[in-house]
């Protein structure tokens, strides 16, 4: 898997997880939606994502590939 999948598929159970978690358990889960929403944002303006980070410490893909979230 390419670290740019990677990210989308990451975000997008972020996402899922997180909104089911508002819904049912406390609506507070929804800042974190929008954290992540504010980051992919940002990553694509900026270049830098910090999943990217996370991920090719964690081996995952080579550290040459962009982001582009």
């Amino acid at each position: 898997m390419k670290i740019n999948d990677a990210i989308k598929a990451i975000a997008g159970v972020f996402i899922v997880i997180s909104l089911l978690l508002g819904h049912y358990v406390n609506e507070y889960w929804l800042f974190f939606t929008a954290f992540v929403g504010v980051n992919l944002f940002q990553s694509s303006f900026t270049k830098w994502c910090l999943m990217e980070k996370i991920l090719v410490k964690a081996g995952v893909g080579a550290s040459g590939e962009n982001c582009n979230c």
